[in-house]
């Protein structure tokens, strides 16, 4: 998950890093490098974004029809974005910074976590016995099964734990489990999120869209 992307992120804060000194001593050329890769960064971006937001918007259109539900999918203000760093709960109750945390998450090799964090955030609002047992199983079978294909970074004791509470499922089997990967977002994926080239592009004013054709 993560731990494996740990190189990758280093690359590209030292991308963030580095731009002053570039600026200073750097060639025309690594300037017009650092550029393209800063685009292509935010391309990949917004690719993966605008996917998590469809997905998002299709999931809830049938659930409500309150008036100006699909503005919180447009790009937030300078403003709004910036509340996300005062807590990570700020930025999971948006449903644009969900997307782009998501999207983040997957550029780092670890969406798991939010999938799944995601997943038992719904079954905790299933009602129908039938429903409960069945996205019960399914969680265990793609998250906490040994070899599952998505399979979250938990210890032995919690995932024997669920293997025997998951015969009678119940809508808080995974409590301990999600308590564990929340807290793990959040020491770890949540403060590289707010130091990404993204998420500080979205506190600036200027939009996204211009800094990506790079004019």
């Amino acid at each position: 998950g993560c731990e494996r992307s740990a190189m990758q992120s280093a690359v590209f804060l030292a991308l963030q890093h580095d731009g002053g000194r570039m600026e200073r001593g750097g060639s025309e050329g690594e300037e017009a490098e650092k550029g393209r890769m800063k685009r292509t960064i935010i391309k990949d971006w917004k690719t993966r974004l605008s996917y998590f937001l469809q997905n998002s918007s299709s999931s809830s259109k049938m659930k409500s029809k309150k008036v100006g539900k699909h503005r919180t999918y447009f790009r937030p203000s300078p403003e709004e974005a910036q509340l996300w760093s005062e807590a990570f709960d700020e930025l999971l109750a948006n449903k644009y910074g969900l997307a782009a945390f998501r999207a983040f998450l997957k550029s780092e090799f670890c969406e798991e976590n939010i999938e799944f964090w995601l997943a038992c955030e719904d079954l905790k609002k299933t009602k129908s016995p039938q429903k409960l047992t069945s996205k019960a199983k399914k969680i265990y079978n793609d998250f906490i099964e040994k070899e599952a294909p998505k399979e979250i970074n938990i210890d032995f004791q919690t995932k024997n734990m669920i293997a025997q509470n998951i015969q009678e499922a119940t809508r808080t089997c995974f409590s301990a489990a999600q308590k564990r990967v929340y807290s793990l977002m959040e020491n770890n994926s949540y403060p590289r999120f707010l130091e990404s080239e993204f998420y500080q592009e979205l506190c600036k004013k200027t939009p996204i869209a211009r800094a990506a054709r790079g004019t």
